[in-house]
C-alpha cells in the first residue's frame, strides 16, 4: 500500500474507533435513567483504551491517531461502567 492509502485508512480507522466509543452515550443515558446495563464490557474497554493511549503517548514519536482514536474510549467507557454500578 502506498503512503496516501495508508493515511486514508488510518483516518477512517481513527474515526470509526471514536464512533465505537461515542456509541456508549445512549447506554450512559439509560444508566442515569435507571435502566442499568452491564459494567464489565465498558470497564474493560476503558482499560484497553487507557493502555493504547499510553502506548501512543509514550512512543518516541507520538502516535496521535492511536491516542485520538482511544481517548473517547477512556472517557465514555469509564463513564458507562461507573454509571452502570
Amino acid at each position: 500500500m502506498n503512503k496516501r492509502t495508508l493515511e486514508i485508512l488510518g483516518t477512517i480507522a481513527t474515526c470509526t474507533a471514536m464512533f465505537m466509543y461515542i456509541s456508549y452515550f445512549p447506554q450512559i443515558i439509560n444508566n442515569f435513567h435507571g435502566k442499568k446495563s452491564g459494567f464489565l464490557q465498558p470497564m474493560v474497554a476503558a482499560i484497553n483504551c487507557t493502555l493504547w493511549v499510553c502506548y501512543g503517548f509514550f512512543q518516541e514519536k507520538k502516535e496521535w491517531p492511536i491516542i485520538i482514536a482511544n481517548l473517547p474510549g477512556v472517557v465514555f467507557g469509564a463513564v458507562a461502567a461507573i454509571s452502570a454500578l
